[in-house]
């Protein structure tokens, strides 16, 4: 990661900035034709308390200390769950995303979980194929459990495209 961020667990101030690093971080999905949905799919705010209550809720800060990209971490089915992962689009490829991957999973481990799971697009470069190079793998679908069936679906009604979907695992 470039030395001129690092990561902290998010504060109470933060919060107005995630929704907006969100929204433009979807501004990347303009071709794969997923961009405008995205843009208005964000994390709830109450969700984004929460993980900040449970100390669950990452920012990647710039040398002023202003958000410019956020994790998110749940428990699906009993499993670590990366709920969320944003950059602003100007500060990608400098290793954030990567960091905050590793953050989770380090909450992960220290919280006794065994694995950590996520959802994404398998055709999106910065998406399986990101998570990939990070240690995680694409379930099978005998392989997903009744929860991430069940988180997909609300993802579908939320919004989020079906299609080319995906659930990845790592073990921690």
């Amino acid at each position: 990661m470039n030395s001129n961020y690092h990561i902290r667990l998010a504060k109470p101030d933060d919060l107005s900035e995630l929704p907006e690093i969100e929204r433009q971080a979807a501004a990347l999905f303009s071709e794969s034709g997923f961009a405008d949905v995205l843009a208005n799919i964000t994390t709830p705010e109450e969700t984004l308390r929460e993980g900040l209550r449970l100390s669950r809720l990452w920012v990647a800060a710039d040398t002023e200390d202003r958000p410019v990209g956020f994790a998110l971490a749940g428990v699906v089915g009993g499993k670590a769950h990366l709920d969320e992962l944003d950059v602003y689009p100007q500060h990608c490829r400098r290793g954030l995303g990567s960091a905050l991957v590793e953050t989770v999973c380090d909450w992960g481990r220290q919280s006794s979980f065994t694995g950590i799971t996520l959802t994404t697009f398998s055709h999106v470069p910065w998406n399986a194929p990101f998570y990939e190079r990070l240690g995680f793998r694409i379930l099978c679908s005998d392989e997903l459990t009744e929860a991430l069936r069940e988180l997909m679906q609300l993802e579908v009604e939320r919004g989020l495209p079906g299609q080319n979907r995906v659930a990845m695992y790592r073990e921690l």
